[in-house]
């Protein structure tokens, strides 16, 4: 097994387990950390089922910010469909045999790849063109925007420009799961890619990024509005109540 291989097997297992350990760790303080208050966003649903459909809407299509600036929206779903894509078109790396609805999703993928980049173009730009939004954009915004945009370029590059063995990375990546390592190619644009996934993995418990899972914990979109029905008591405050 080649020094590459295995330092690089390495890097992904350090990865996941950081992505994996840190994942956890927010989501349990999210869980933990009380709402004292009934802060709903009006207009809010009445019923838990509502509260429900307007998380569906608001992780499918962000209705919030559909309302709040269209051109946000435009870019933010174009690249959040786009990541969705080539999500599903990287499934073929870690899945054998390959489901069929898989096999269908490659070339949106590819498609999805070119919107992904498009959309965070327009995000990235936003941060230098309009006053209110560059004045609170720190470093680490646009570190992140760029290592996001290297990921879909590298990745583009592969498909356009330089192509690499898939099924070498293929072996690798099920030897990943399977504890049966196989050699990863020496590629230099194909390492520059993993290098830069596995850094977005690393970082991703600790930066904004994080609004995905925190959505749902939210307590402007996850309370029902119903505080003349019923009246709201932290579970920390409970005890004190006499």
């Amino acid at each position: 097994m080649s020094f590459l291989t295995v330092l690089y097997a390495i890097l992904f297992y350090f990865a996941a387990a950081v992505l994996v350990a840190g994942l956890i760790r927010k989501i349990v303080q999210y869980a933990r950390t009380p709402a004292p208050l009934k802060i709903p966003t009006t207009p809010a649903p009445t019923t838990g089922t509502g509260v429900v459909l307007r998380l569906v809407r608001e992780v499918v299509l962000f209705e919030s910010l559909f309302k709040g600036n269209k051109w946000i929206w435009i870019f933010g779903w174009v690249f959040h469909f786009g990541l969705f894509l080539v999500t599903l078109r990287h499934l073929r790396y870690f899945i054998d045999p390959v489901w069929l609805p898989i096999q269908l999703v490659q070339p949106f993928g590819i498609y999805g790849g070119m919107a992904m980049v498009a959309g965070l173009a327009g995000l990235w730009a936003r941060r230098f063109l309009v006053d209110r939004v560059r004045y609170i954009t720190g470093t680490s915004d646009h570190l992140i925007l760029a290592l996001l945009v290297l990921i879909g370029l590298s990745g583009l590059m592969m498909t356009f420009v330089v192509h690499v063995d898939v099924i070498a990375v293929k072996l690798f990546v099920r030897g990943l799961l399977t504890l049966d390592f196989s050699p990863l190619p020496a590629d230099p644009l194909l390492l520059l890619h993993l290098l830069l996934v596995a850094s977005l993995m690393i970082i991703f418990p600790f930066s904004k990024l994080l609004h995905a899972p925190g959505l749902f914990f939210s307590p402007s979109r996850n309370q029902v509005d119903n505080p003349r029905e019923k009246r709201h008591i932290a579970n920390w405050a409970k005890g004190l109540e006499q």
